[in-house]
């Protein structure tokens, strides 16, 4: 009898449950509409973007957009291979994780494993504060103070005055606390089990943090770089005003290049008119870059979910 007693529900449960709390339905909706908002806002953007570039691809072929040659949608002969603008952006994507990646991951590894407490609330906090400096004062910091006071003296005339090096310096600056912060968060909700049992079984805490709780973060580190590679190829003005703009297919760090985003800055302060083909272009090379984006993430998703199967 007692038993029974214990499992019988109280009373109201089940009309609490059908009904809900008050104001619960609204919320609900209102959770629905921010979600139907982010959708509709893709969904125009994906819209306006197919438009235009439909009225590009309409007198340019998809063979010539994608064929091996040069940008050069201003000067005879007129060219739209989309290349060079492609290893623009992956030049500067390259060079930007080469640098960020390791300082990103020793600074988490530090903040995680041997910062104490007091040190890791102060370290942590000015560390974020670097992604609120607005991207045009790094813009000319690289330009000004990394190539023209450092590189140059360096290296001399090997390394244009507008290079892909400064510009990828300062955005590694730049993304460093997206990825040393994300990680490290990552890092610190591993359970704490696995820190014991690998102590317990003699390993040192270096050991610990690289080999135990490096592999059990991986999802979140994954994600830290993934959104440092999607703040690196959105950006502009960085590349605009120190990279150049001279479209060239080279990964190498000391030649100008042109990014894709450079490129449609160009178009987008005037240098193309309205309805000419060179203005729409620059619809194709947005639809470009958005494909780029979405194949980094599921190049991400995929190695994610592999490597989780593996650890687990």
């Amino acid at each position: 009898m007692q038993g029974t007693l214990e499992r019988t529900p109280p009373a109201g449960l089940y009309r609490r449950r059908r009904f809900g709390r008050p104001g619960e339905d609204l919320i609900k909706l209102a959770l629905v509409a921010c979600g139907m908002v982010s959708l509709l806002a893709m969904v125009l953007i994906l819209g306006v973007l197919v438009e235009g570039a439909a009225e590009f691809f309409r007198e340019v072929p998809v063979t010539k957009f994608f064929h091996i040659g040069e940008w050069q949608p201003f000067f005879e002969p007129i060219d739209f291979s989309i290349w060079e603008l492609v290893a623009g952006t992956l030049n500067v994507v390259l060079w930007s994780l080469v640098l960020a990646v390791p300082f990103g991951l020793g600074s988490a590894i530090y903040l995680g494993a041997y910062a104490p407490p007091r040190v890791r609330a102060v370290l942590k906090p000015f560390l974020e504060a670097l992604a609120s400096v607005p991207t045009v004062v790094y813009a000319y910091f690289a330009l000004t103070f990394i190539t023209l006071d450092v590189l140059r003296p360096l290296l001399g005339d090997r390394i244009d005055v507008f290079n892909p090096l400064g510009a990828s310096i300062v955005m590694a600056v730049m993304i460093l606390p997206t990825i040393a912060s994300i990680s490290e968060d990552a890092m610190h909700n591993v359970p704490r089990e696995l820190h014991e049992g690998a102590y317990a079984l003699g390993a040192t805490r270096l050991e610990v943090a690289v080999r135990i709780v490096l592999p059990a973060a991986f999802s979140g580190v994954m994600a830290s770089i993934l959104l440092a590679i999607a703040r690196v190829v959105g950006e502009t003005m960085i590349v605009a005003v120190a990279a150049g703009s001279t479209p060239t297919l080279t990964l190498s760090p000391l030649t100008g290049i042109q990014t894709m985003t450079g490129y449609m800055l160009q178009v987008g302060l005037g240098d193309a008119a309205r309805g000419t083909i060179q203005y729409s272009s620059l619809f194709a090379v947005g639809m470009m870059l958005m494909l780029m984006t979405l194949s980094f993430n599921i190049a991400a998703q995929i190695l994610v979910t592999r490597y989780k199967e593996q650890y687990e």
